[in-house]
């Protein structure tokens, strides 16, 4: 079983060396997540469903990447999948961007460790292949990191402003009536009112500074609770069935955790739905479930045209996607996908984007099993 971005439904195309990596998964990241505990304090405290992240579909892009036969150049090739890593560590952990490089290069070092232990042999192309893969997933995860922490400034900040014109208009109103008024009582009654409003934007100030970026998202309301997504996903494929006929088909597995069901349902429904929008006509859609690490991977997968590159993000950001649409004069992929990223967000987790004409296009929710820890986590969408 591979958990690669693209969620292919065999391993038949790989090579040797690729299936070997493939199969020394596990103590790869048991290997780094021992050392990564020990070596970066943000890292201790945390869960390993969050810690391991989004990595364990990264290592398997590496792997795919060794075999020459298979349409994947790198790691990093078609995907946002280091990007959402990189955006997870800005929103939901405390890591600075020290740490998120050094758990990558702590990621190599189990990698090469971990496969000489093994006897795997690696010829000097696929040593070359997987530096290259990391030295490009550490790129562009710091770049992800840095506009996430960007972005969620920027919304803490403006936040703060608004909340600021309430206490510092009271406090204003009342100094005002200070030096209006010739009643020593009256005058006491308003220096309290503005002496009460200065302790509130002295608190939300201090907010400011000792939270910096967290706590700055749209929090989606989330009410979990326990239940099997294959249920969901099954329930999911019979509605769009009777819309769309027999094209919908999956290839999960049970996975029990602790999730919104309506809002997982929504999101589910909204990929499925563009999948079979902007699939090829005649090919099926496939709805996949696995369970990596303590975390939920859910994938809809479709053959078609592949979105560009340069509009991988665009498809999440409501705003961007919409001028996007109306310069080119055709439907976007709708305002369903910038919704589904704030529900996979919401659960402590991602939603990672692979396409390319080759392995067509995959949508993969990578969420924890138990998203009570991270209920209300920041968000972008």
């Amino acid at each position: 079983m591979t958990f690669a971005s693209d969620q292919p439904s065999s391993t038949s195309g790989l090579s040797p060396t690729s299936r070997r990596m493939l199969a020394l998964r596990e103590a790869v990241f048991q290997e780094w997540e021992a050392r990564v505990r020990a070596s970066l304090q943000p890292a201790q405290a945390l869960s390993r469903p969050i810690l391991v992240d989004t990595l364990p579909a990264f290592y398997d892009n590496i792997a795919q990447s060794l075999s020459a036969d298979y349409p994947r150049a790198s790691a990093v090739d078609g995907t946002t999948l280091a990007a959402e890593h990189g955006g997870e560590r800005a929103r939901i952990t405390a890591y600075d961007h020290e740490a998120l490089i050094g758990e990558y290069q702590v990621f190599r070092w189990a990698i090469f460790e971990v496969l000489q232990r093994e006897g795997v042999a690696l010829c000097a192309q696929e040593i070359l292949a997987i530096n290259a893969s990391i030295d490009a997933g550490i790129k562009e995860a710091v770049a992800a990191f840095v506009l996430v922490h960007g972005a969620l400034r920027e919304r803490f900040a403006a936040a703060l402003t608004h909340d600021l014109r309430g206490p510092l208009g009271a406090t204003s109103t009342a100094l005002e009536l200070i030096m209006m008024s010739n009643d020593p009582e009256k005058m006491k009654a308003f220096a309290a009112t503005a002496l009460d409003n200065v302790h509130r934007m002295n608190a939300m100030i201090h907010e400011l500074l000792a939270t910096m970026a967290f706590h700055s998202g749209e929090q989606l309301s989330l009410e979990l609770s326990h239940f099997d997504i294959l249920e969901l996903v099954q329930e999911v494929r019979r509605d769009a069935i009777a819309l769309h006929g027999p094209r919908v088909r999956i290839a999960g597995q049970s996975v029990f955790g602790w999730w919104d069901r309506h809002a997982m349902k929504r999101a589910l429904e909204n990929i499925v739905g563009n999948a079979i929008q902007y699939g090829r006509e005649g090919t099926s859609v496939t709805v996949s479930s696995k369970e990596v690490s303590e975390r939920l991977l859910l994938a809809v997968h479709n053959e078609g045209e592949p979105i560009a590159p340069e509009e991988q993000e665009t498809v999440f950001e409501m705003y961007r996607r919409a001028q996007a649409s109306k310069l080119k004069r055709k439907q976007g992929w709708g305002i369903g996908l910038p919704y589904v990223r704030a529900v996979a967000e919401s659960h402590g987790g991602s939603i990672a984007l692979d396409s390319t004409a080759e392995r067509g296009t995959t949508f993969a929710i990578d969420v924890p099993k138990d998203c009570r820890p991270s209920k209300g986590a920041p968000t972008l969408a």
